[in-house]
């Protein structure tokens, strides 16, 4: 009874039993009652040194584990046991115990099989839990590491009732620690960072967990990775497999998170990702940014990069109100990664990126009183995200993009300032995504829908707007990279000026829309004397000759070239130093296409009229006179012997075996012809501008004196013929043409315009004019009929009567029965069948 005494306290006799119980179980301060304690609680205990330095003992532990293997039922009390010891030890503050404890726990984990893993992981996870709500940092990193190595094992078994809130706030507050010393504070941090990953493990593949995604649990961890990826680089070399700091690991489990990120999770990832940008100000300057978000676009499945670029854009309208380096270093952030989702956006998510850019330069020029240097980065930076997305796109696609954005550009007669502004910053796009774009044939490249809204715009009276369309025109036509060789306006020779012969394509393609072309140009250069103007229209102009010359296509150019001469010549508005620009920009292309046809009889004319007029009048060839600077005192560019003559020009042509008759009866370039198709219809018409042959001649007459060095004129008394004057005079007035032209709109007015009905009512047929007309025409058949059968019957009697047969007039009485028996065609009336 004395042993029985020093365990208790005397107490009741129906208690007696189980107080005895309980106290043994809990063990007896002088370890006289250990016999009565269950096995699995024997083993835990033994498990513990009498000193804790020694550690734990090993092959008690051994022990251990392989009565948990054989007894499985018994694993969840182990656990219990093995938490209620280490929560007396943290208590008691006996840590070296506590850790002795948490290792056993560990290597249960490992041992045990996953089916029955389950038992013991409730009381797992209270033992790591006690851990980490402790203030002792080995402690809490200890648990941490405990909980990675759980949540690196599969389990079979799903659970329905885990939850790891606790441990993602837990986790996340550790990844700010600021503990003083740097060795500690980083160890902390790495451990908060490590059992992140271990969370994000553990859930994003067990559906019957609580879900992760959730706001509550996003809104701690993507702040925590990113607030330890600002603290130092976040560039993870190859040579490094295990991160060894902060920055570089929470970079990885950010990599990690964004992977296993589905399509509707995605945004759960980068809301709170932005809202950490805008609350701590990393938009400006935007490194840590751009590179935050390249991780995500790297990192992200492919099929799911549009929604970052639409996120990203949607966070931007958020902004319009911000300031302008804030809203620049959004769009620069897009421009970097918006290249990684070209390439999974097609059809309608591609365009509906590139309405949006086009929408926030709308917005931002709509919004713009002057013109800043940070509102116009903002723009430059839009641009180039429009630029970057249309880059990684299939060359068709940027066709329709370059169309798109065609379309949203104001009519150039609107000349206000915010549409000339508009129209600015949208060639500017326009010229971005063309300069991406790489031509193989003209035809596709251009359009009639891209080409003829184009043209328009190379007529604008804003010169910046005809700059950025010729820039527009140069990176469309110049295929072989010649363009930065034709900047200068020269008559030296291209040495490396790469020349290919046309397809048939560019040809047909030339035939059919290259005087549209050419006519822009010329108005685009005669409109005034802008150096920059001129410039960047003989370049467009020089890459036309390089890329489409050939002899099918050398007459259209060459009036092209003596319609500049004669716009020079004969625009008496036109100042004189603008007068030399275009003689000079003639002279030079000229040159320019003899060298690229080979025509040698050609470049040996030009190259006499270069020497006269480098004698004569030496500013009539390049460089261009600017009206800023001087210019010699008496500018003479009526010198008829130093002109282009046409009649030289053709013979030439002829020498070199080409046609010249277009040349020869054609019609230079003009201005204010707007209708190009109406008199330049075909090439092949030889004689389809011979209206203003008069002129044309009285013009060549004054050309002719005397002019052009070397080479021979033909006489034009051959050109005054019959059939030229015949020619002539069977074409119709500008009058005539006029009323026709206004007799066919009013038609198609009257089409569009009018009611159905009236329509109706105005094309119902006249069932009494139709009737009576095809009474006449069976009337007339009819007689004539009858006349030939009248004939074969008095034939017949005739012969009958040679040859002593029937008599004459019975041949007709039966000739006339014959008739009768017919009924005539003009009775058979069928008005139901003839209806108009």
């Amino acid at each position: 009874m004395s042993m029985i005494k020093c365990c208790f306290e005397p107490l009741e006799m129906p208690e007696f039993l189980d107080s005895f119980v309980k106290k043994c179980t809990e063990g007896c301060c002088c370890g006289c009652c250990s016999a009565l304690r269950p096995r699995y609680k024997r083993l835990v205990d033994n498990i513990f040194p009498a000193n804790p330095e020694d550690g734990l003992v090993k092959s008690n532990m051994e022990k251990l584990t392989f009565y948990s293997l054989r007894s499985p039922e018994k694993l969840d009390r182990i656990g219990e046991y093995l938490y209620q010891r280490a929560s007396k030890d943290i208590y008691r503050k006996r840590y070296k115990f506590v850790e002795i404890a948490m290792e056993a726990m560990d290597l249960l984990l490992m041992a045990c099989h996953a089916q029955i893993l389950n038992l013991f992981v409730e009381s797992f996870l209270r033992m790591v839990q006690k851990l980490l709500e402790d203030t002792n940092p080995t402690l809490q990193i200890m648990a941490t590491n405990s909980f990675v190595r759980f949540a690196n094992i599969e389990e079979d078994t799903p659970s329905y009732h885990r939850r790891y809130d606790f441990f993602i706030s837990k986790f996340s507050s550790m990844c700010y620690g600021n503990n003083d010393d740097m060795e500690l504070r980083d160890s902390i941090r790495m451990a908060g960072i490590k059992g992140l990953q271990g969370v994000i493990r553990k859930t994003v593949s067990d559906d019957l967990v609580a879900n992760i995604w959730e706001k509550q649990h996003m809104e701690k961890i993507v702040p925590s990775l990113l607030f330890n990826m600002q603290s130092g680089p976040s560039k993870t070399t190859d040579t490094e497999a295990t991160p060894s700091t902060p920055p570089l690991l929470a970079e990885a489990v950010l990599r990690e998170l964004v992977s296993r990120a589905s399509f509707g999770h995605i945004k759960s990832v980068l809301k709170p990702l932005l809202t950490h940008l805008d609350h701590h100000k990393l938009w400006v300057p935007n490194k840590f940014a751009i590179d935050t978000f390249r991780i995500v676009m790297i990192s992200i499945q492919p099929q799911y990069s549009y929604t970052v670029v639409e996120t990203l854009m949607s966070h931007l309208d958020q902004n319009l109100t911000s300031s302008p380096k804030t809203r620049t270093s959004l769009a620069v952030v897009l421009s970097k990664i918006i290249a990684i989702a070209a390439g999974e956006s097609v059809g309608p998510s591609a365009l509906d990126i590139i309405n949006n850019l086009l929408m926030h330069l709308k917005t931002s020029v709509s919004t713009q009183h002057e013109s800043t240097p940070e509102e116009t980065q903002y723009q430059e930076a839009l641009i180039n995200a429009l630029g970057e997305f249309a880059n990684h796109h299939p060359d068709y696609q940027k066709i329709e993009i370059m169309l798109f954005i065609m379309n949203t550009v104001p009519d150039p007669s609107n000349k206000s300032r915010g549409d000339q502004l508009l129209q600015n910053i949208l060639l500017k796009s326009l010229l971005k995504v063309g300069t991406q774009y790489r031509t193989v044939s003209f035809e596709k490249a251009f359009p009639v829908s891209f080409l003829q809204p184009l043209l328009k715009m190379a007529r604008a009276a804003s010169i910046p707007i005809r700059i950025i369309v010729m820039q527009i025109f140069q990176q469309l036509l110049d295929r072989h990279q010649n363009q930065h060789l034709l900047n200068v306006i020269s008559v030296s020779h291209y040495p490396t000026l790469t020349i290919e012969s046309p397809s048939r394509s560019d040809i047909l393609f030339t035939h059919k829309y290259g005087s549209n072309i050419l006519q822009a140009i010329i108005e685009s250069m005669s409109q005034e004397n802008h150096l920059e103007v001129l410039k960047s229209s003989y370049n467009t102009i020089a890459l036309v000759v390089v890329e489409m010359a050939c002899g099918e296509t050398v007459q259209e150019i060459l009036l092209f070239i003596l319609g500049v001469q004669q716009v020079a010549v004969t625009e008496v508005e036109l100042s004189p130093k603008h007068r030399c620009n275009l003689h000079s920009i003639a002279i030079s292309l000229l040159i320019l296409l003899g060298r690229c046809t080979g025509v040698g009889s050609l470049v040996e004319y030009v190259e006499k009229l270069i020497q006269a007029r480098r004698e004569e009048a030496s500013y009539l060839l390049p460089p261009l006179m600017d009206n800023d600077k001087s210019a010699p005192s008496t500018l003479n560019t009526n010198l008829p012997h130093l002109l282009i003559d046409k009649l030289a020009v053709a013979e030439c042509l002829q020498q070199a075996g080409l046609e010249s008759n277009r040349v020869q009866t054609g019609t230079p370039y003009a201005l204010n012809q707007t209708d190009i198709s109406a008199h330049r219809h075909s090439w092949v018409d030889t004689h389809s501008a011979v209206r203003n042959s008069v002129v044309d001649s009285s013009y060549n007459d004054i050309e002719s004196v005397s002019s052009s060095p070397g080479v021979q004129k033909r006489s034009l008394a051959s050109e005054y013929n019959f059939e030229s004057m015949k020619r002539v005079l069977a074409e119709p007035t500008e009058a005539s043409k006029r009323e026709a032209r206004e007799k066919q709109m009013a038609i198609g007015r009257a089409f569009r315009e009018t009611a159905f009905e009236d329509l109706v009512r105005r094309t119902e047929p006249k069932h009494d004019v139709i009737q009576h007309k095809l009474n006449e025409i069976f009337n007339a058949l009819s007689a004539e009929r009858q006349i030939s059968a009248t004939c074969s019957v008095q034939a017949g009697s005739l012969l009958a009567a040679a040859n002593g047969g029937l008599s004459g007039p019975t041949l007709i009485e039966a000739g006339r029965h014959v008739g009768a028996g017919q009924r005539p065609i003009y009775e058979n009336n069928f008005p139901e069948l003839f209806f108009y």
